[in-house]
């Protein structure tokens, strides 16, 4: 596939080639083993495939669809050496994550006919929503758009704390209110102040809690309300933020708010630290929600725009 030609900026790619890299050593030492000694791809091989990429966290439907298509590969190729395997994989795992991803994005942007832009972030807490929401707000203000931050995570007050302290660091303004206000005021005020400053983006924090799916939907659906009273197709993107490192976990999340709320893209982050990268394939694959960003590291600049291409090479380099 010529896709894997591409020459890709070579700062990001460095830094994602480094924080795919536990997850793509521990997957190809299993690899390693599980071919040792064959010459073709048969059932043996085949079903230590599954077994490697259910333990590499793709989770059990999408290893199944992966394995059905290396299969009729086989099938038609009659013949199929184990040397191919490798670059059969990436072409598989490439096609599937097309279904979901454009993939040609490299940059970070916002559609031209929207502004102020806003974005909803939600997620459970640890998931590295707060960092991400600092990271994006200093890549956007980068490319020279100012951006507004509304605290609306009111039952933590280190939620709002912290906030603060990346408002402070990237030096864009924040709109808050005291711990235990209603979240849904905290994003009316953010959205008017927005506007009045003449804001290219707007993104509003969450709370993170998954204890009663009902409130949970309750909320964000009263939060979404009252945005759109302010700007009326408010939010453009509901963003979910998941943490890569806790593998099946993340699934789990993502359905119970996908049940909650209309989720339009998804941030997975701490990928550097886990060997289970996998997620991103299964979690992309499953729920058919775009991967809009990645979290390779903790800099300003390791939250990096997803690209499945750059994502496939890294991971199969």
């Amino acid at each position: 596939m010529s896709f894997f030609k591409k020459i890709f900026s070579s700062e990001k790619k460095e830094t994602l080639d480094k924080g795919l890299e536990k997850s793509k050593s521990s997957f190809f030492d299993k690899l390693g083993k599980a071919v040792a000694g064959k010459s073709k791809v048969d059932d043996d091989v085949l079903d230590n495939l599954e077994e490697i990429l259910v333990s590499s966290d793709v989770g059990v439907n999408t290893t199944l669809k992966i394995i059905d298509r290396i299969e009729a590969r086989v099938e038609k190729d009659k013949y199929l050496g184990t040397a191919e395997l490798n670059k059969i994989l990436r072409e598989e795992i490439a096609g599937l994550l097309s279904e979901t991803n454009s993939g040609e994005e490299t940059e970070y942007t916002i559609p031209a006919n929207k502004k102020p832009y806003v974005i909803m972030v939600v997620g459970v807490n640890g998931a590295g929503k707060t960092t991400t929401i600092g990271k994006l707000a200093y890549q956007f203000k980068k490319k020279g758009l100012k951006v507004v931050l509304g605290a609306a995570d009111t039952f933590r007050a280190a939620a709002i704390d912290q906030l603060q302290v990346w408002a402070d660091r990237v030096d864009v303004p924040i709109v808050k209110q005291e711990m235990g206000s209603d979240p849904a005021s905290v994003a009316f005020d953010a959205l008017e102040s927005g506007v009045s400053q003449n804001a290219d983006v707007i993104i509003i924090d969450t709370a993170g809690r998954l204890h009663n799916k009902v409130n949970l939907m309750n909320e964000l659906t009263k939060v979404k309300r009252v945005m759109q009273k302010v700007v009326g197709d408010a939010p453009h993107d509901v963003l979910l933020v998941l943490d890569g490192s806790t593998g099946q976990n993340a699934f789990e999340q993502a359905k119970q708010f996908t049940a909650a709320t209309e989720v339009t893209s998804l941030a997975v982050t701490k990928l550097d630290g886990t060997a289970k990268g996998g997620v991103v394939i299964g979690i992309s694959d499953q729920f058919k929600i775009p991967v809009k960003y990645i979290g390779v590291g903790e800099g300003l600049n390791d939250l990096q725009v997803f690209n499945k291409y750059e994502f496939v090479d890294s991971f199969f380099k």
